[in-house]
């Protein structure tokens, strides 16, 4: 039997999926909910600003998880995103879920650093988290 946190963990991934990757919005609105709070400087308010910012960026965007973990009602993701025609970004994402539906976000933005821009000479993922692709 699943957790009630493991199932949170899959409807996040999946919302992500299906928003990021998919690019469906129809199906994205049935994951976030009307009055979904966005706590993002750079991402406007709500589920409509969020779509209207995903729906302004290029075709190549993509959302690439590396580690996901929930507790309750909590989800974090640590993941990639890439393709904005800037540079790649390495994001924690932490998710509220309530009633099956995403209610709050926030996050944690970085630019990835390459092996040659990286002070420890390493590149942002590597052996433990692979960049996928």
């Amino acid at each position: 039997m699943t957790s009630p946190a493991q199932q949170n963990r899959q409807l996040v991934l999946d919302a992500f999926d299906t928003l990021f990757g998919k690019r469906d919005y129809t199906a994205a609105a049935e994951f976030w909910a009307a009055d979904y709070v966005q706590h993002s400087r750079h991402i406007p308010p709500g589920r409509e600003g969020l779509f209207g910012l995903i729906r302004s960026l290029p075709d190549t965007l993509r959302y690439e998880n590396q580690l996901a973990v929930a507790d309750g009602d909590y989800v974090m993701l640590f993941g990639r995103y890439s393709g904005t025609g800037t540079p790649a970004a390495v994001v924690a994402d932490v998710v509220r879920i309530e009633d099956g539906r995403l209610v709050e976000h926030w996050d944690v933005w970085e630019d990835e650093a390459t092996r040659g821009e990286s002070a420890a000479d390493a590149p942002m993922f590597g052996a433990h988290f692979p960049a996928a692709g």
